[in-house]
């Protein structure tokens, strides 16, 4: 055989279990990369500038003004919580034994 018909080995696998070969065949398609490099890099600061910075912007930690400890905060939850539920102008309840009584007063 001459060395053109042979075929070249094939690079060993780095590790037996699936994992590890999926691991080194993304780092090793990083590492050929050119373009693709910058393109993740602008991919990463996107990422840090939503997660990091809008959440900073748009979340303020809102219960820090309202107490000190992590029972206060939970405190000043429930109460929203119970205050938001109540209706403003409750009806009173009904009660069917005070409808008959009306009904029969009316009627007589």
């Amino acid at each position: 055989m001459n060395a053109t018909n042979q075929i070249a080995p094939q690079e060993p696998l780095r590790g037996r279990h699936w994992w590890s070969r999926v691991w080194w065949f993304y780092v090793d398609g990083f590492r050929a990369m050119t373009v693709g490099r910058t393109l993740w890099l602008i991919i990463a600061i996107k990422v840090v500038v939503f997660f990091v910075i809008i959440r900073w912007i748009f979340f303020p930690d809102f219960l820090a003004g309202k107490a000190d400890t992590e029972e206060g905060k939970a405190d000043y939850v429930r109460r929203e919580l119970v205050r938001r539920d109540a209706p403003a102008n409750p009806e009173p309840a009904e009660n069917p034994d005070n409808d008959r009584e009306l009904n029969e007063t009316n009627n007589h």
